[in-house]
């Protein structure tokens, strides 16, 4: 049985800088050999869904703002930093990042919090309609797009690391 301290060390980070989720879901005795993607994004999953509001809200704060300062000044964890380069977020004309920092400032400033979506197998237009389209969803429409968001990331994180059940 892989050990807590090897747990939250390679799955501490898959709901960003939140390890805990990972502590929790091990102490809960969540987690199973052999260690897949679908079990553990399920152990994770149930104790991200148990955290209180504040936790949760907590988790959606951590992520980073799509193409922001910290793209820019090369300061984001490497899933982060990887999934928006797959989109074709470093490579943004000037226009296009302006309409990114405008939406992120005036979805921060409405919500709370950063805007959420997966964005492995987006591009960069996709991501903006997407961006567009939500902005104008009520609090409580955007707080459950942003939780179910947070939830597929981990589980496309959790799916490059570990194999699926034979």
């Amino acid at each position: 049985m892989v050990s807590r301290q090897d747990f939250v060390s390679r799955f501490g980070g898959v709901f960003e800088h939140s390890p805990f989720i990972a502590e929790r879901a091990y102490d809960a005795g969540g987690v199973t050999e052999p260690l897949t993607a679908s079990a553990v994004h399920a152990a994770l999953a149930a104790v991200f869904r148990a955290a209180s509001r504040e936790e949760r809200l907590g988790v959606l704060c951590a992520h980073p703002d799509l193409a922001g300062r910290l793209a820019i000044s090369g300061d984001l964890t490497e899933d982060s930093r990887k999934e928006q380069a797959g989109a074709g977020l470093d490579r943004l004309s000037p226009a296009e990042h302006a309409r990114f920092t405008e939406l992120n400032s005036a979805y921060v400033e409405k919500f709370g919090f950063p805007f959420i979506i997966a964005v492995k197998g987006l591009s960069k237009d996709d991501i903006l309609a997407a961006f567009e389209t939500r902005i104008s969803n009520s609090r409580d429409e955007e707080l459950a797009t942003a939780t179910a968001q947070v939830e597929r990331i981990a589980l496309l994180r959790l799916t490059s690391m570990l194999p699926e059940a034979e």
